[in-house]
């Protein structure tokens, strides 16, 4: 093994997570660190940046603030650093654009020369003599192939569209995955029935975008979802304060029935549609009311997609009301599913399933730092940041509780507290304090 390549820590993907993990290791010095992204630049839900779409999270829950403000890559200093402090002061919104935090986290990226795009690490192996790990890295556009040694892994790989098992197969040219409408809208706009399929907010986004847009186009616009209704995103103050350090730490201590019992209730903040999202849809098919008596538009809850099938140039699609068990079809010539996403597990992990702790038979056990929990003792580290809504619930996904996650696993590594972890942070409790 050649100690030139042995590093402190190699991260595997390079999105939000992982990169406010680099941001925040390069003001550490006793750790040498790499990490490496397949995409030829970062790009965060490039099909989702539409125009006028915000984060639901306020402009603190950036890459570092919560860890270090100070820090050179906080989002106030990338809008000083490009002039536009004054307007983001005047625009009197604690929310960023969604746009203006891709185009944050680029600059960043750009600025960390422990970021390398184009890279695939295609294998990770363990060296137990070493204690260490083996990383096999392909360039993407040369297929050169690089061999790197680190004590530690972190895992980001982040997610991939889901569909319903019965929708798998049925994916076709013009049924696309929520993920790609940015990218497939003008495509998706010249169709004369259009269907969106989901209930949180990213099927909101889009249908508005097209309600939008539905008078220079005249399709039909079609939106159902399964929910019972569609439901807004609790945005009570109180109710916000299970994305806290405080929450995790609760959360941690039940045992793992618990937590999964937990998390349909805490799905309540972490999904559906926000306020301003549903009040602008209401409001625009109030105002197009007045002229247009039959706008050609369906919003349809507690209605399952069963199939789709494709006949000629347009598609079936097979539906249930499920409360009254009303079976029907309607026909569209696109369909967008809204159906959310599904943690990208590397296969390199699933080859060591046998030496890991397993919760059961599909989730692994994930300690308090974040790291795989494996059957023996060991002292180089796989942490995770992919498929952690068991283990950590609200910290799985949410981007201000990213940053708190990268400060436990920053001073699991160093062995000291050098960013510390606050905590007492809320007004309220969740058991009784001992």
């Amino acid at each position: 093994m050649n100690t030139k390549n042995l590093y402190d820590v190699i991260g595997v993907g390079i999105g939000p997570f992982n990169l406010g993990l680099a941001a925040l290791l390069e003001r550490v010095d006793n750790i040498n660190g790499l990490f490496f992204e397949q995409n030829s630049t970062f790009e965060w839900h490039p099909g989702m940046l539409l125009e006028g779409t915000v984060l639901n999270s306020p402009f603190l829950a950036d890459l570092v603030t919560f860890a270090d403000p100070t820090s050179p890559y906080t989002i106030i200093n990338y809008l000083h650093k490009h002039n536009r402090l004054y307007q983001f002061y005047f625009n009197k919104d604690l929310k960023i654009p969604r746009k203006e935090y891709n185009s944050y986290a680029k600059w960043v990226a750009n600025k960390l020369t422990a970021c390398h795009f184009g890279y695939r690490v295609t294998d990770v192996e363990e060296i137990p003599e070493k204690e260490c790990y083996k990383v096999q890295v392909l360039h993407v556009n040369n297929g050169e192939k690089h061999t790197y040694f680190t004590r530690h892994v972190v895992v980001g790989t982040g997610s991939t569209p889901l569909f319903p098992p019965e929708l798998d197969e049925k994916i076709d040219e013009d049924i696309y995955h929520s993920s790609l409408y940015g990218l497939k809208k003008e495509r998706i706009k010249n169709g004369d029935k259009i269907m969106i399929v989901g209930s949180g907010q990213s099927a909101a986004e889009i249908f508005y975008d097209l309600l939008e847009d539905q008078k220079h186009y005249d399709y039909d616009l079609t939106w159902f979802t399964r929910s019972a209704g569609f439901y807004q995103s609790e945005a009570a103050k109180l109710a916000r304060e299970v994305f806290s350090p405080d929450f995790i730490k609760y959360f941690r201590s039940l045992g793992f029935d618990a937590r999964l019992e937990a998390l349909p209730e805490l799905d309540k903040g972490r999904k559906g549609i926000e306020q301003e999202t549903l009040m602008k849809i209401y409001e625009l098919l109030y105002h197009r009311s007045i002229e247009r008596k039959d706008p050609s538009v369906t919003l349809q809850p507690m209605t399952e997609i069963k199939d789709i099938k494709r006949k000629n140039k347009e598609y079936n699609v097979y539906c249930e009301q499920w409360q009254k068990g009303e079976r029907f079809e309607k026909t569209a010539d696109k369909v967008i599913l809204a159906t959310g996403y599904k943690p990208n597990i590397p296969n390199w992990i699933r080859k060591m399933a046998d030496n890991l702790v397993w919760e059961d038979n599909k989730r692994y056990k994930v300690d308090e730092y974040y790291r795989l929990v494996f059957n023996d003792e060991r002292s180089h580290y796989i942490y995770t940041l992919t498929n952690i809504d068991h283990s950590h619930g609200t910290a799985a996904t949410n981007l201000a509780l990213s940053v708190l996650r990268n400060q436990t696993i920053i001073n699991d590594m160093c062995g000291f507290e050098l960013y510390p972890l606050q905590y007492d942070t809320i007004f309220q409790q969740f058991s009784l304090k001992k």
